[in-house]
């Protein structure tokens, strides 16, 4: 009789599952791992988020109440010495730095890093940074594009057979029943044309370079709906006033985005780096074209020129705005750009990858 396989325990690490990038990733991966398989666990540092509504029952949360990041570690590290996983699978940049010094002390468990960001752009703290040094510690360490894998190996050191270049997938079944669902947005004016732009209210992305474009197009009938929150949220507010933007709305954060997405005349990217945006491919999966700032992590990979999107440095301003205005008077095919990211980026070839890596170490 043939010997019957015994299931891997995983543990994914995260902060939350608030509606972020990481935690899409996360859920999705988690959700659909065969069950014959895999034992699937999530340890979240407080359990609250907009995702825990979509994560599968089966899937065992491991809540450690601890708010504070540099508080977490001491409990993670408990877990994993009483739980003896497998695999961990830690899906947060500042985590997987702390934990890389400790991979030594648990010789039976292989321990994964999906690393976020371009390192070196987005880690400036010189304490994280240190413990970089201890970053060849994981086993794999997965990454989402070229720019971040060139960006280890040069600037850190790390080993090229270490690492795993697996883009970010797209759920389309997901995306579909929520664009069902989708009204067209109040905020939305029949006569202008509607501009949406999606992403945390922090430097790295690029709005305050979004509103000096939008200064150039005071005069034109075209509305830029803002969607997020963050702590430039009052700066970028005063902006608006300063520059006197009547014709841009900032919404906050948004349960359904994709509303917003589905009734878009274009999508704008203004991030000064990325790790590999979601959110860019998740609007060419509403069949949105895109238009993206010229910076690292991976737009190069997603936007495939005139068909999904185009690629133009924001920090020229007035040319930006000249481009956008060019893209709006054009006529993009919905079905092509959908069917450029669904070729690529789909669900089940992005997770056949995970679960090779989760199967052959």
């Amino acid at each position: 009789m043939a010997a019957v396989q015994s299931k891997k325990s995983i543990i994914f690490i995260l902060p939350d599952l608030d509606t972020g990038g990481a935690e899409r990733i996360v859920t999705t991966i988690a959700n659909h791992l065969p069950r014959n398989l895999f034992s699937v666990k999530i340890l979240l540092l407080r359990k609250e988020g907009g995702y825990l509504d979509i994560l599968k029952d089966d899937v065992e949360i491991i809540d450690i109440k601890t708010p504070r990041i540099r508080h977490s570690l001491k409990p993670i590290l408990l877990e994993i010495k009483k739980r003896k996983p497998d695999i961990v699978f830690c899906g947060f940049g500042e985590i997987n730095a702390y934990l890389s010094l400790f991979i030594p002390l648990f010789p039976k468990t292989k321990f994964i890093a999906r690393e976020t960001n371009v390192v070196s752009r987005h880690v400036k703290r010189k304490e994280i940074r240190f413990f970089y040094r201890f970053y060849s510690n994981y086993h794999r360490i997965i990454c989402q594009s070229d720019d971040m894998m060139h960006d280890l190996v040069e600037n850190f050191k790390i080993r090229p057979s270490k690492i795993i270049k697996i883009n970010n997938p797209v759920d389309f079944a997901f995306i579909e029943k929520q664009l069902e669902i989708s009204r067209r947005p109040e905020a939305f004016k029949n006569d202008y044309k509607n501009v949406v732009a999606i992403g945390n209210l922090s430097s790295r992305k690029g709005f305050d370079n979004l509103l000096k474009v939008f200064s150039h197009l005071k005069n034109d009938k075209i509305l830029l709906h803002i969607l997020g929150d963050g702590r430039d949220r009052v700066l970028l507010h005063q902006k608006k006033e300063e520059f006197g933007l009547e014709n841009v709305i900032f919404h906050g954060q948004q349960k359904n985005p994709y509303q917003f997405l589905k009734y878009a005349d274009l999508f704008i990217l203004s991030s000064r780096y990325e790790g590999f945006p979601n959110v860019l491919l998740e609007a060419g999966a509403c069949g949105v074209y895109a238009l993206a700032n010229n910076c690292p992590g991976g737009i190069n990979e997603i936007i495939q020129p005139k068909i999904n999107g185009e690629i133009l440095a924001i920090e020229n301003h007035e040319l930006f705005a000249e481009k956008i205005l060019q893209v709006l008077d054009e006529s993009h095919l919905e079905s092509l750009i959908k069917e450029s990211i669904r070729s690529r980026f789909s669900k089940q070839f992005i997770l056949s990858q995970y679960e090779k890596v989760f199967n052959n170490l």
